[in-house]
């Protein structure tokens, strides 16, 4: 009955009778302890048809607050959100991932602690930590597992730090960033597709896949590696066919930045190739349709594979405009099978800035209420 609450729709006691299938008692003594709990509200009146106006009850999203973090290569964004994900409080810090976990993990709760204070909360109010991180984690134990671009935190129980260092006894989930990022995009943005696949192109490459639509992370977390997948050379591929490199190494940030500094411009990081984009320089287009190529002749099989309805690209390059998706349009169109490609669509990432905290939240709330609440919230009313 809470799933069903859940939407935000407010409703009377008869329609969740209607919709559950469950009995008005049953539905009555649910709802007296989802109340209890602090789960759920009143919402005033329903209109009548005759008679006393029936009381309707909501979802009540205040009754617990999430930590969400989002870990980049450079910077760590840090955002406080009610159950629903709504972001009521969020900064972003710059820091480097590879400085390792004894550094970073300290900044960014020290700023979650500083964002709870702002709201006058405390980390007593919190239910639950997420946390994305720009490399693979094995999910089950929120353990990052060779991360390529995060020296110093292979292995490191990053839920068992930060429940001592926050001295909580609340989830702590982490996972690979594009995941959370796929979890946000398509829980605002495509809520009615049930298989959708976000492709981040920034630093790194990877995606995270929705199928049926559920988070697919695969037998141990490391679903939707296609950094290290080998790019297909094609006759017009301006590489010569000798030069077979994993599709991280030919259209990541820092690979279609040497590109460029091979002909002469100053660019080094993703934001350098974006700004020269967004200047207009020819070289630095074609670039990023070229890299928009490659990532399209590896996610032409993925296609034919996993039949998405959606992708979604997204990342640092991705802000260099359409040059991306025109890339991999071109190709996904042409080498897919048609009966995958007749109805697919792929545009750019609409979920915004803090997509990376809001999957983060929406992984907990999940998890939250995976099972029932209400003896866990009824404890924390006291």
């Amino acid at each position: 009955m809470l799933d069903v609450l859940r939407d935000g729709r407010p409703r009377t006691r008869a329609e969740l009778v209607v919709q559950t299938g469950l009995s008005r008692s049953t539905v009555a003594a649910r709802v007296e302890a989802l109340v209890g709990a602090g789960l759920v509200r009143a919402a005033g009146e329903a209109t009548s048809s005759g008679g006393r106006p029936p009381a309707r009850v909501e979802f009540n999203p205040t009754a617990g607050l999430v930590l969400a973090v989002d870990l980049g290569a450079t910077h760590g964004t840090v955002a406080v959100t009610d159950l629903s994900g709504t972001v009521l409080a969020a900064s972003t810090l710059e820091l480097a991932v590879a400085d390792g976990p004894a550094r970073v993990l300290p900044l960014v709760l020290e700023e979650g602690r500083r964002l709870l204070a702002g709201r006058g909360r405390a980390p007593a109010d919190v239910v639950g930590i997420g946390i994305g991180v720009p490399g693979p984690v094995e999910h089950s134990t929120g353990r990052p597992i060779t991360p390529p671009i995060m020296p110093g935190w292979d292995r490191v129980d990053i839920p068992a730090e930060v429940r001592g260092r926050l001295e909580l006894d609340v989830p702590v989930l982490v996972d690979n960033d594009v995941n959370l990022l796929a979890l946000a995009e398509h829980r605002t943005v495509w809520p009615d597709v049930a298989d959708l696949l976000f492709v981040k192109v920034s630093t790194g490459i990877g995606a995270g896949i929705v199928a049926g639509g559920v988070l697919q992370r695969g037998a141990s977390g490391s679903a939707g590696d296609l950094g290290h997948l080998r790019v297909p050379w094609v006759p017009d591929a301006p590489r010569p066919p000798e030069d077979v490199r994993d599709l991280e190494a030919v259209a990541g940030g820092p690979a279609i930045a040497a590109r460029l500094r091979e002909q002469g411009l100053d660019a080094r990081t993703s934001a350098d190739v974006v700004a020269l984009v967004r200047a207009g320089d020819q070289r630095a287009l074609d670039a990023v349709r070229q890299a928009g190529r490659d990532v399209g002749a590896v996610l032409a099989g993925v296609v034919n594979l996993l039949n998405p309805s959606v992708i979604v690209l997204g990342g640092s390059i991705s802000r260099a405009g359409e040059h991306l998706v025109a890339g991999v349009r071109e190709v996904v169109y042409g080498q897919s099978i048609p009966l995958a490609t007749h109805t697919l669509r792929v545009v750019p990432s609409r979920s915004g800035e803090t997509a990376g905290v809001l999957g983060a939240a929406l992984m907990v709330t999940a998890r939250v209420f995976s099972a029932d609440p209400t003896e866990l919230f009824a404890r924390r009313l006291g």
